[in-house]
């Protein structure tokens, strides 16, 4: 490969803590052939079908909620965001460590494979106020998480998250409030 062809594929993985994607790197110039290549030599790991991993990059406790992302969007996949127990988790609002990554798409998407046995996919509408982003990944908000965590019947998360959300700063005392009135309109109490 080119010089300049190994330089863009490191220029892309800087971006993504190490990782590239199928179609990122062909939007630089770089076949999926070279990519199989790079894998063959050991400069590359496969993380799942259309995501890479540089061998020499750093991995953070963060890393495998970016290889989630990168898998949902690769193939000019839909918006996604982490969601539930994992938006609590990458939030710091728990110390529970979810057995699954929770992605919610919009409901309409079409994901061109199946998800991975570590990913559990969510279908809902998304506005942009439901999403922000923290530390550099797509997360559903405090007050989106909590709802999402509610309607899917984990009600003592949700009420934790309300708690731990409001003592980290993440939410006000009237959105605290606020919660806390729709949780029990939801649940009947």
């Amino acid at each position: 490969m080119p010089q300049s062809r190994l330089d863009a594929l490191l220029e892309l993985a800087a971006e993504n803590e190490g990782l590239v994607t199928t179609r990122s790197a062909a939007e630089a110039g770089i076949s999926r052939r070279t990519l199989a290549g790079m894998v063959e030599r050991g400069r590359l790991e496969r993380v799942s079908r259309g995501v890479y991993r540089l061998v020499h990059s750093h991995r953070d406790p963060l890393s495998p909620f970016r290889e989630a992302i990168l898998w949902a969007q690769s193939h000019r996949g839909p918006r996604v965001a982490l969601s539930h127990e994992t938006a609590l988790a990458v939030l710091g609002l728990t110390d529970a460590n979810p057995s699954k990554i929770q992605l919610t798409i919009p409901p309409r998407a079409r994901l061109r494979r199946r998800a991975p046995a570590r990913i559990a996919i969510h279908r809902a509408i998304l506005d942009s106020s439901d999403v922000i982003e923290h530390e550099g990944l797509p997360v559903t908000s405090v007050p989106r998480t909590v709802l999402d965590l509610a309607r899917s019947g984990n009600l003592r998360f949700a009420n934790g998250a309300v708690v731990q959300a409001r003592r980290e700063g993440f939410i006000t005392e009237s959105q605290s409030r606020q919660l806390t009135k729709e949780l029990e309109k939801l649940h009947g109490t």
